[in-house]
């Protein structure tokens, strides 16, 4: 089992996991172009998925997906809310994509990969995050919520691998120059994850399993790759280093899941 990042940011957002012959793509905040491009870089084309799934609504996350679903004659999944919100502004609600609903959250497979969504506070209409396993080795998938719940908690703790949101440091959100209304939105518990608050969540789970946790949904304003590695390292035990990024122009490239 692998995985990679095509971007990772308030720019656009995509994810790709791979389980033997199976690869689903995790959102589509770019236009096709730009995803297939991006897919290149990590020697696929479109043609080598089995599935794209949608976390949530937000354009960095679905502003590409449907466009890139026909194109690719891919079948999409998403929460019954998410697809709903994207009908309600404006959008084909899926015309000429099979959509397909995900229902009170069972696990649900594609080829040789299972997913288990997870509910998460987000200010979106019926936001998930992801579990991803082969059967075997787990990676769990975070990258917009705005506090931890126990249901969360729960669903991460034992993975092998984790990819979880460090979107901002709290005192450079404070001190920046957005507007006092999107500071409280960011900050909020239906937000996104400062540092310590990821950290906190990353302390709280079984680490047992770790292979692999990268920090991603960086603010390009409001974080530094080097803060946001270092608040989860501390929680580690490890080097800063050992820890990844997912940045917005590269992601991150292969990693295995031994």
């Amino acid at each position: 089992m692998r995985f990679a990042s095509l971007g990772s940011g308030s720019k656009g957002n995509a994810l790709v996991v791979e389980a033997r012959s199976s690869r689903v793509m995790l959102d589509c905040g770019f236009s096709v172009r730009d995803a297939t491009q991006r897919l290149a870089r990590l020697g696929l084309s479109p043609s080598d998925l089995s599935a794209l799934v949608v976390t949530h609504e937000h354009s960095d996350h679905a502003g590409g997906a449907y466009a890139f679903a026909r194109r690719f004659s891919l079948p999409v999944w998403m929460t019954y809310g998410t697809w709903a919100a994207i009908r309600d502004q404006g959008a084909d609600a899926g015309y000429g994509a099979a959509v397909n609903l995900i229902e009170n959250q069972p696990a649900f497979g594609v080829g040789d990969l299972s997913m288990q969504p997870i509910s998460v506070p987000h200010d979106a209409r019926e936001p998930v995050q992801f579990v991803f396993s082969d059967g075997d080795k787990r990676l769990g998938v975070l990258t917009d919520i705005g506090c931890s719940t126990l249901h969360v908690e729960s669903a991460l703790s034992g993975c092998d691998a984790l990819v979880m949101e460090t979107n901002h440091e709290l005192e450079m959100l404070i001190n920046g120059d957005y507007p006092p209304p999107l500071k409280a939105r960011i900050a909020g518990r239906y937000g996104h994850l400062d540092n310590g608050t990821s950290a906190a969540i990353l302390a709280a789970l079984d680490r047992s399993r770790l292979q692999h946790v990268v920090a991603a949904h960086l603010s390009q304003k409001n974080n530094t790759p080097e803060l946001a590695r270092a608040a989860l390292a501390r929680v580690l035990g490890c080097a800063d280093e050992w820890v990844g990024v997912a940045t917005q122009g590269e992601g991150f490239g292969w990693r295995v899941i031994a």
